[in-house]
């Protein structure tokens, strides 16, 4: 027996855990830096029967843990299709049996792999088995078999398969007043091109965070006019398919952040008008355009329902509404399966 170590010392320190294993998150990430040792003293004092023992108690630490995390978070609705979101669960990550009960602990709290599809790295939340990934699927995506790359904190890269289906999205057409926002001039073109890096590095931002909340509320009251995927036509020419969701509501109808965020980028842009960007972390960003004004800057901290800004028609639009646009690993998908009840 280990100098020190008793019995009775070794079921104290059960019981300390078993009471914050019933407690709040914190409490847990607590229990399971007390607990991390006694697994190994349990090992060395009587071997392979308390050991498998051990085990099991660790694997019941980590399920616990998890699904304390996962408390109250909402997923979006799964719909593996082109502009969709696969949800992926992904394996647990393989120890050394030597080490069976190390687990590799940031701020007591287990590190999630890292998921890659399309060279993006996905968005993962904890599940009840482990981890998931939020994946956002292109638009352009031909339906087929397709490959998660997952990068385990310890072991061996691996792919996880998954089955992209087919969808048909409608066509619109329509017709603009100012042919300049149908075929800009060459000026036009270069202020374009600008806003157009600018737009694409704000989509591309990364920001690692934990406890991201896909609990979203509609940022706008209104109709859902125009939905996302659809084919476009301005004066009869084809332009790139909607990469969002139209909410219309009369000029000064208030915007809202649907879930916690940080303003990544506010500014008027030739198509998208008045526009922000907000951050929501581990590459989930969202987009608000045609804004009749703006009450956010970039950097600040926003909370969920908070106001960012109104309703308007600048930019591209034949009518007041707001643009909503939903991006995943650099990836514009449906708003709508945010959404409850869509």
């Amino acid at each position: 027996m280990i100098k020190g170590t008793s019995i009775n010392s070794l079921k104290s320190r059960w019981r300390r855990w078993k009471c914050a294993q019933n407690a709040h998150v914190l409490r847990v990430h607590s229990a399971f830096s007390r607990i991390s040792a006694l697994p190994s003293h349990l090992d060395r004092i009587y071997g392979g029967t308390l050991r498998l023992k051990s085990q099991a108690l660790a694997s019941l630490l980590i399920l616990t843990f998890s699904t304390a995390l996962l408390a109250g978070n909402t997923l979006p609705r799964a719909e593996p299709v082109p502009g969709g979101i696969a949800i992926i669960s992904l394996p647990a990550s393989p120890v050394p049996e030597k080490d069976w009960w190390v687990r590799i602990t940031q701020g007591n709290a287990p590190i999630p792999p890292a998921a890659y599809f399309n060279g993006q790295r996905a968005l993962i939340i904890p599940n009840e088995t482990g981890w998931a990934a939020i994946v956002g699927i292109p638009l352009e995506t031909t339906p087929g078999e397709y490959r998660l790359e997952v990068q385990p904190v310890t072991g061996i890269k691996e792919t996880i398969g998954f089955t992209v289906r087919g969808k048909e999205y409608a066509a619109q057409y329509i017709t603009l007043k100012d042919q300049r926002k149908v075929e800009p001039p060459p000026e036009d073109l270069k202020r374009i091109e600008k806003e157009a890096e600018q737009i694409k590095a704000a989509f591309a931002q990364w920001s690692e965070q934990r406890d991201i909340s896909l609990d979203f509320i509609r940022p706008a009251q209104g109709d859902l006019s125009s939905p996302f995927g659809l084919r476009r036509f301005f004066n009869g020419q084809p332009r790139n398919p909607h990469s969002g969701l139209d909410i219309a509501a009369p000029i000064g109808t208030l915007v809202r952040a649907p879930s916690d965020g940080t303003v990544i980028a506010t500014g008027d842009y030739f198509f998208n008008g008045n526009t922000v960007f907000l951050d929501h972390g581990q590459g989930l960003v969202t987009m608000y355009c045609h804004l009749s004004s703006i009450a956010v800057r970039p950097g600040q901290r926003i909370a969920r329902g908070a106001i960012i800004g109104a309703v308007g028609m600048t930019g591209r639009a034949t009518g007041p509404h707001l643009h909503w646009s939903v991006s995943l690993n650099n990836t514009r998908v449906d708003p709508a399966l945010f959404l409850p009840g869509r």
